[in-house]
């Protein structure tokens, strides 16, 4: 099992960028949803799951400051240009130390379902606070563009689910994998580059799959990884995690 290749997003629900290299520190690759954009007004932090016009930008990083590339405009932090491209009044900020309330859909596939809030981890904007590092198996996505599923790792393998439970060496890297992530709408959103939305994705993913695709880990050691770098099981992971 190999890593065939790596994504950092460094702004919450926009496009991400592919790395040929990764520096992973104790939580996370460095950069990776780092920024995001914040309802002033309510505090909600913004997804595509309730705002899909977000995957049409672009998150890249500066100096290790994020900005926002918006369609037909370019890169900026200026909240005012972002906030005409969303539709509303939004502020591009950096991880706070801590947590964040995200908004889902009660209903997959009715997008004017009402919101359900939960609250994210206080080390960046990813969704769970058992999820550092996600990896996804090319076997687990097959057909599907992997974009739909915004993962960090991808392993050239038949599944990652058979890694749950067990300690990982990726390069100088060690990863605990301690969950499988569930899906939600967000694999059914359009996105750049001919991906159109398709809600039969999340409907197979919940037929097929009891709603789990890819697999979640917790850094055990901070370390770096390439592209080509194999997958090692080293052991098994931390009980606690």
């Amino acid at each position: 099992m190999d890593v065939v290749e790596i994504w950092r997003y460094p702004v919450k629900s926009m496009q991400g960028e592919r790395l040929d290299f990764a520096t992973v520190g104790d939580a996370g690759i460095v950069g990776d949803r780092s920024h995001a954009l914040r309802d002033p007004a309510t505090g909600v932090v913004l997804t595509a799951r309730r705002d899909p016009n977000l995957l049409f930008g672009r998150g890249v990083l500066v100096d290790g400051v994020g900005q926002v590339e918006v369609p037909g405009h370019g890169l900026t932090t200026d909240d005012e240009a972002i906030s005409t491209w969303i539709g509303r009044q939004v502020e591009l900020i950096g991880a706070t130390g801590r947590s964040s309330t995200y908004e889902n859909q009660a209903d997959p596939e009715d997008d004017a379902s009402e919101a359900i809030p939960w609250e994210g981890p206080d080390w960046s904007f990813h969704d769970s606070r058992r999820t550092q590092v996600s990896l996804v198996a090319t076997g687990d996505i097959g057909e599907w563009d992997v974009r739909r599923f915004r993962p960090n790792l991808v392993v050239d393998a038949p599944t990652a689910d058979v890694l749950v439970g067990h300690r990982l060496r990726v390069g100088s890297l060690e990863l605990d994998v301690v969950k499988q992530i569930d899906r939600c709408v967000m694999t059914t959103r359009p996105q750049p580059g001919g991906i159109e939305r398709d809600l039969d994705v999340f409907r197979r993913i919940r037929d097929e799959r009891n709603l789990f695709l890819a697999v979640g880990s917790m850094v055990h050691r901070p370390g770096e990884v390439r592209a080509g770098d194999p997958v090692e099981v080293i052991g098994s992971a931390d009980p606690s995690l």
